[in-house]
């Protein structure tokens, strides 16, 4: 392909409209990542769209019809300069496709991202929206975070995938 065509989906539809287009002819791309995802106690790697409701299909100007694209079951729009598509180069989507082979988007290792001494922000728990300093890895699954509570410093321990960086 010489182009792809960004089309924007209807929310959580990237699947949906992927499958229809492939059915109709079309060579369409949707970039996933892995994430973990915690529900109901458990947490479990999940993929998801790399960018949510957005998805590339290939285009040729010379030869692909687009039109068609926005009636199909899933698709939202096309993204458009004024009437015309907006085309991204074939060189753009090759470097998402080899990012997502080698796995730079997937976020599976929350402590990969953060450094002993830095600043963290707790996102949930008793010690929600709260911000320390990162002091070591407890094990596999905790880390100890120093956090400032009544005037004195207190460790925390306190599970990886409610980190931040602050």
């Amino acid at each position: 392909m010489s182009n792809w065509l960004v089309v924007y989906t209807h929310p959580l539809a990237e699947a949906k409209a992927l499958a229809n287009l492939r059915q109709q002819g079309y060579e369409a791309y949707l970039p996933w990542c892995r994430r973990w995802r915690r529900h109901a106690r458990r947490r479990e790697i999940v993929r998801r769209p790399l960018f949510p409701r957005y998805l590339f299909v290939g285009f040729d100007a010379m030869t692909t019809r687009w039109r068609p694209i926005l009636s199909t079951i899933g698709v939202a729009n096309v993204i458009r300069q004024g009437e015309l598509p907006l085309p991204v180069p074939s060189s753009v989507v090759d470097e998402i496709r080899d990012g997502e082979c080698a796995g730079r988007f997937d976020d599976l290792s929350p402590v990969a991202r953060l450094a002993a001494g830095a600043f963290v922000r707790i996102k949930d728990g008793p010690f929600g929206d709260l911000i320390g300093r990162l002091q070591s890895l407890a094990d596999g699954e905790r880390v100890n975070v120093l956090l400032e509570l009544l005037g004195r410093e207190v460790v925390a321990r306190v599970p990886v995938e409610t980190l931040e960086p602050a």
